[in-house]
């Protein structure tokens, strides 16, 4: 059974989480994985919860509007605003809660996010950058559960590779 890097640093001077996440799949497939929104429905969202895309376009200026739906049926709302785009190099955005709208909650922390994929072979190493205004926002995210429930999700998207 192959070790695969998961490196989960919280840095309360930057305001930021920094995540290092190796996969077992090439840089196309685990881009795919991050940028496809079939894919994504499949793992963004910590189990039993479930993510489903309400629209996508993913490029610069574009936006991914997606509900987080627990097991009651209860939804939660979030946007992405895509910054710059390079493919299969490197995505930035600003992730922000909203309602069921699209319209953004200017009272939750937005994150911005930058995630960066180097290719090892047969395996791709993630790395996201997730920095917030300030540590009190920080604070909210990892109170709000933020370090379980993405954690959960990117064993989540390991998962989904070793079924492919």
């Amino acid at each position: 059974m192959e070790t695969l890097k998961m490196d989960f640093r919280i840095n309360m001077d930057e305001n930021a989480v920094i995540v290092e996440k190796e996969f077992a799949a090439p840089v196309d497939v685990v881009w795919s994985a991050w940028t496809l929104p079939e894919t994504l429905d499949k793992w963004w969202a910590p189990k039993p919860w479930k993510a489903k895309t309400k629209s996508m376009k993913f490029r610069e200026g574009g936006k991914w509007f997606y509900a987080m739906i627990g097991p009651e049926g209860e939804e939660h709302h979030a946007i992405v605003e895509y910054k710059l785009v390079i493919p299969e190099q490197l995505f930035e955005g600003i992730d922000s809660f909203c309602d069921e709208n699209g319209k953004v909650n200017e009272e939750l922390p937005k994150a911005y996010w930058k995630v960066e994929f180097e290719p090892e072979g047969a395996r791709t190493l993630v790395r996201i950058e997730t920095k917030y205004n300030s540590a009190k926002e920080l604070e909210t995210i990892l109170n709000m559960g933020f370090q379980e429930g993405f954690t959960a999700a990117l064993n989540s998207l390991d998962e989904h590779f070793k079924s492919r």
